[in-house]
């Protein structure tokens, strides 16, 4: 009998959103609000196996990142439930986790700590971290002051050197220079064929999705079209995306 590793039950998610408006309306239409109320993610129920590779595909605004956070914590659910049956998970997804104003290195600590790591267990793992990042000199730098590329690096280092037993992805696979996105591409297969590691891709890349995932979920406006055998829902995907 397969072990659960993740159990999704009627997941709502709301944000609010300010709607556009002019120096008129706000001066003469004081009763009507611009705040709106936006239903992200609805009823969204599924369950992963621990072991298994998902990919996530969708139009941008069907919910899949909001989904991803939610799993990983930084998003709250207005209504059903997440169950990661004592799992650890960790986020890789750029423009999370991180404090601008502190250093590539104190970052690595923050991160470390935030995913139950002790300080000895991120000590022993910061060479290697630093290594595969390749950021050198910039490890001791404020990470306000690192492009794109670099932020990324170093947020992918730390997922794959502090080791989780679900990881979320979300659209870094092909961020930063050719070189290092090789690297990271087959360190991650690497990760994926460990035994007992889950993981959830959210990409755009289709060819990725069908060389890594034995599942697949399609997204739209906020719920699930289908989930299941990866070939037959891309295919179907597709057809719709045409």
């Amino acid at each position: 009998m397969c072990e659960v590793a993740i159990e999704v039950k009627d997941l709502d998610i709301y944000y609010d959103s300010v709607k556009g408006f002019s120096v008129k309306h706000d001066l003469f239409d004081k009763n009507k609000s611009r705040r709106q109320r936006f239903h992200a993610v609805k009823k969204v129920s599924f369950q992963l196996d621990k072991g298994e590779i998902l990919g996530v595909v969708g139009k941008n605004g069907s919910g899949k990142s909001t989904m991803l956070r939610a799993l990983a914590g930084v998003f709250s659910a207005d209504a059903g439930s997440i169950d990661l049956k004592g799992h650890s998970v960790s986020l890789l997804s750029i423009g999370v986790g991180f404090e601008s104003a502190l250093s590539g290195r104190e970052n690595v600590f923050l991160s470390g700590m935030l995913l139950g790591f002790t300080e000895e267990e991120i000590n022993r793992k910061m060479e290697d971290i630093i290594e595969f990042s390749e950021l050198g000199e910039f490890i001791d730098k404020p990470v306000r002051t690192y492009s794109s590329g670099m932020y990324s690096k170093l947020a992918f280092s730390i997922t794959v050197n502090l080791d989780t037993d679900i990881i979320l992805i979300d659209e870094v696979l092909s961020v930063g220079d050719e070189k290092f996105s090789r690297k990271s591409y087959n360190r991650m297969k690497e990760m994926i064929n460990e035994e007992g590691r889950t993981v959830i891709i959210v990409s755009h890349v289709i060819p990725m999705l069908e060389e890594l995932c034995n599942k697949v979920m399609w997204m739209h406006e906020g719920k699930i079209v289908k989930m299941g055998n990866t070939s037959e829902v891309i295919s179907d995907y597709k057809r719709f995306m045409e």
